[in-house]
């Protein structure tokens, strides 16, 4: 009775630590990611003592966003974009790199460029969900909000339909493309440029966006190097020189500006969302004949610069306070960007200058005064010691504001130009790098219930410990030294290093004791685990530091596409015989003929995927298998493969109601296993798919072993993070891979998208998921009673349970320590995310849900 009581308990206990984790993460979250205030209303321009607001010399914008378009795409040699770069020598076209800050992700940097102010990092989740609408700009004042207050024509929009749920009811004509559908090369781009030509005819509108995807699918597919880059970018091109001929021939468009630019860029992946040089640093052009009054020619294409900087260097931010002087119209109330004044000499009139300029730093200023909580000048009014930064500012500020009148008159304009410039860049890197307005009772209290469910987790292992509690030691060891390194942004940057190190160690070490009688055999199997585990290691270099070095996929794969093949061969054939096996039931003409046709079906797909993704992967003997296999579309053989595996797992299932030993059952959870592999190397990369045959190898190295539940656990807890990190998995937002997420996937759907694409970042994870239960099935198996077999796997989700809610309390003491961090947004933000995913859909779902699910038919 008191043993069922105590059992009773720490389930209960269990229970209770798994129900405050998501409490924990949703409390935080919601106090550490809030949606930034904001000044309501459009703005107006005031009456200044220096005049009237100045003419513009445009009337009509068309803004041409290729998503992701890096510096180098455009302006290097041997970039497609030739007469984009004939421009700029010709003095037509003014080129500059534009700072995206971090997240470089579509939805922030959409906003940053037409507010002029800063993101909520909370707007990177949002621009994963295409079915969002809660983030809009429909009451925030825009550059778009004020052409359509202009009233001097319509706006329209073609291209990716972000801008639709940014702007409702903005668009007056409007065809939307989705953005995640990166499988799409051409036909997401040819969706916009129909309709350039019939629009370049009309004269009914003074705002025209186009926003192409078909760039960035490409990056995500192939990297900024693939074989579809160059072609596409001279597509892009051919775009801008439509445009431009048409503003010098059609006579509604001699006042038109084109502004040609990339939201973000990407890194050597092709992904984004970062901070890395390449992520933040997009082109941005602006083109139109009169711009050859104002400026020179600029030498191009341009030395090469190894962080992507080329040309003047300003901030996205900067487009807004840009574009309301060049159109005529006030700058957008929230606006933190700095006019870039390479475009003052299109007024020659000193006045006009000044007016420019003065407007723009009144506009931060009352952003200034807004935000703080001091009056202007502070506790010092007459500057004679300014405390603050902020006391500095408006200093400095009153400063430039006395000697306008001076420069308005005396030869001082330049130097008064100088000084008002570095004023705005001050001011805006200050307002932009200030701390959010963090709820700070919510972060506490996330953090607390952390540490509620940490002691309810650690209170229910020790009840349920089979064994002695010495040997927790690794597994704590482990957690503890984990969870410290979340304080460290090179640590947090470069996390897979702690996972292939421990797990080195705790392969060896598990050798070592585990086969103590025989050295040369211990020596022996263990040289065999860490020779596999070094593989693993190399085989794809992640993290920020090291991402773009070389490893084995760029070395010996990607140029050996034998081998490549070779080994994915060798991994599908090792499936087939483990599916094979594991119908040992089915007469085997009938076994054989289906293994054959699933695993045939799901070679088949892969070979046609690649050939779309990396064509240059595709030779020899996998072209010609490709081209006589070809047919099918991939949207139609990924339904094939899906329906294969799912028609096949249900005789295993089948077999699990109806098997009378725990032996059989075994087998059959075995066979599900495999049937997983296969998915997995579905939703996986080509170059990745031979990892599972090391994964593999791993697996049956420790089920020799014979392992403990405890050591079982740890291992498990060390290969999930272990393999997630050599499949290229990271800590920052660009390492989330889309490239498979619309597999089978004939439009946008958040269920079907949302599983496939974390199946595809955590297909090794959840291996070692369903690996680790056979591997508990096996001592489960020699408990005498279900309760027996139960109780090995309550530890196993208590230990689990322990690392999560200890992990997840660390990474939320970081953040809410570090908030003022330099790093906060770009480094502890995404691993917040990131320990989310893994406590939610990880933990929860995988390990608790699944695990639990196949270990309970197992014992049953």
């Amino acid at each position: 009775m008191r043993r069922s009581h105590v059992f009773s308990v720490s389930t209960s206990l269990l229970v209770a630590a798994n129900l405050l984790i998501p409490v924990a993460i949703l409390i935080f979250a919601t106090g550490f990611f809030p949606y930034k205030p904001f000044l309501p209303g459009l703005a107006e321009y005031e009456d200044l003592e220096y005049g009237s607001p100045p003419a513009a010399p445009f009337d009509r914008l068309v803004f041409m966003v290729v998503d992701a378009l890096r510096s180098d795409f455009v302006y290097l040699e041997g970039s497609g974009f030739e007469f984009t770069q004939s421009l700029i020598a010709n003095g037509v076209a003014i080129p500059f790199t534009a700072h995206a800050t971090s997240p470089t992700i579509t939805m922030p940097r959409i906003k940053a460029m037409t507010t002029g102010s800063t993101p909520s990092f909370l707007d990177a989740i949002l621009s994963f969900d295409e079915a969002d609408t809660s983030s809009t700009l429909a009451v925030q004042d825009t550059w778009l909000a004020q052409m359509k207050a202009k009233d001097t024509g319509k706006l329209i929009m073609y291209g990716d339909d972000t801008w639709l749920k940014l702007f409702p009811g903005t668009f007056d004509r409007a065809e939307g493309t989705t953005s995640f559908f990166v499988s799409d090369f051409t036909e997401v781009d040819n969706n916009v440029t129909r309709h350039i030509a019939d629009e370049l005819r009309n004269d009914d509108w003074n705002t025209m966006v186009l926003h192409y995807l078909g760039l960035d699918h490409i990056g995500h597919k192939t990297g900024p190097r693939g074989p579809n880059m160059i072609p596409k970018q001279r597509e892009m091109d051919g775009i801008v020189r439509q445009i431009y001929e048409a503003m010098e021939t059609q006579p509604h468009l001699q006042s038109t500006l084109l502004v040609f630019c990339g939201d973000h860029g990407m890194n050597d992946a092709g992904n984004h969302g970062a901070s890395s040089p390449g992520e933040t640093s997009a082109a941005l052009v602006f083109v139109s004949p009169k711009l050859k009054t104002v400026s020179q020619g600029i030498k191009t294409p341009a030395d090469y610069v190894e962080d992507f900087q080329y040309y003047s260097v300003v901030e996205q931010s900067d487009l807004a306070p840009t574009l309301a002087a060049l159109l005529g119209f006030p700058i957008p109330k929230n606006s933190l960007g700095s006019f870039i004044v390479e475009f003052l000499p299109f007024w020659p009139d000193v006045h006009d200058k000044l007016q420019i300029l003065m407007r723009n730093a009144r506009q931060i200023l009352s952003i200034v005064t807004a935000t703080l909580t001091s009056s202007p000048g502070g506790r010092d009014p007459n500057c004679n010691q300014p405390g603050s930064a902020s006391e500095q500012l408006v200093c400095e500020w009153r400063g430039i504001s006395n000697s306008a009148a001076s420069a308005a008159t005396e030869i001082k304009a330049d130097d008064w130009v100088t000084d008002m410039s570095r004023w705005l860049s001050t001011a805006q890197t200050m307002m932009s790098s200030m701390a959010s307005n963090y709820d700070m009772d919510r972060l506490l209290a996330g953090g607390v219930a952390a540490g509620v469910a940490t002691i309810a987790a650690m209170a229910a292992t020790a009840m349920s410990l089979q064994g002695s509690i010495v040997s927790l030691g690794p597994f704590a060891l482990i957690t503890i030294l984990y969870g410290v390194m979340m304080f460290a942004s090179s640590y947090v940057e470069e996390e897979q290093h702690f996972w292939y190190w421990a797990t080195s160690a705790w392969l060896f070490y598990l050798a070592l004791r585990r086969v103590p009688k025989t050295t040369f055999r211990s020596l022996l199997m263990a040289a065999a685990g860490l020779g596999m585990m070094r593989l693993v290691r190399g085989w794809n270099q992640t993290g920020q530091k090291f991402a773009g070095e070389p490893d084995i996929v760029t070395i010996f794969l990607t140029t050996n596409p034998s081998l490549l093949w070779t080994l994915v061969l060798a991994t599908y054939a090792m499936v087939s015989w483990e599916l094979f096996n594991g119908l040992e039931g089915v007469p085997s003409v009938v076994s054989g003929s289906v293994v054959v046709g699933v695993v045939t079906s799901a070679l088949s797909f892969k070979l046609a995927f690649t050939n779309e993704d990396a064509p240059e992967l595709v030779v020899g003997f996998a072209r010609t298998v490709t081209s006589m296999l070809n047919g099918p579309s991939l949207l139609t053989r990924a339904r094939a493969v899906f329906t294969g595996i799912g028609l096949m797992s249900l005789y295993p299932i089948y077999l699990l109601a109806v098997q009378p030993s725990k032996s059989s059952k075994a087998q059959v959870l075995r066979t599900l296993h495999h049937l997983y592999t296969l998915l997995a190397l579905t939703q996986s990369r080509t170059t990745n798919a031979p990892l599972f045959l090391l994964f593999q190898g791993i697996y049956l190295f420790l089920g020799k072993l014979g392992l403990d539940p405890v050591e079982t656990t740890t291992s498990s807890l060390l290969l999930q993070f272990t393999s997630f990190f050599a499949m290229g998995g990271s800590n920052a937002i660009s390492g989330v891979d889309l490239s498979s997420a619309y597999n089978g996937v004939g439009e946008f759907n958040i269920v079907a998208v949302g599983a496939l694409t974390f199946v595809s970042n955590w297909a090794a994870p959840v291996w070692w998921t369903s690996a680790s239960n056979l591997l508990l099935l096996q001592h489960g198996q020699s408990a005498r009673t279900r309760s027996g077999g139960g109780g090995v796997f309550k530890q196993h989700v208590a230990l689990l349970t322990v690392f999560v809610s200890i992990s997840l309390g660390f990474v939320m003491a970081a953040c809410t320590v570090l908030r003022t961090h330099l790093f906060i947004w770009t480094v502890f933000s995404p691993k917040y995310l990131y320990s989310m995913a893994w406590s939610l859909g990880q933990h929860l779902v995988v390990n608790i849900g699944v695990g639990g699910l196949l270990y309970w038919l197992g014992c049953g």
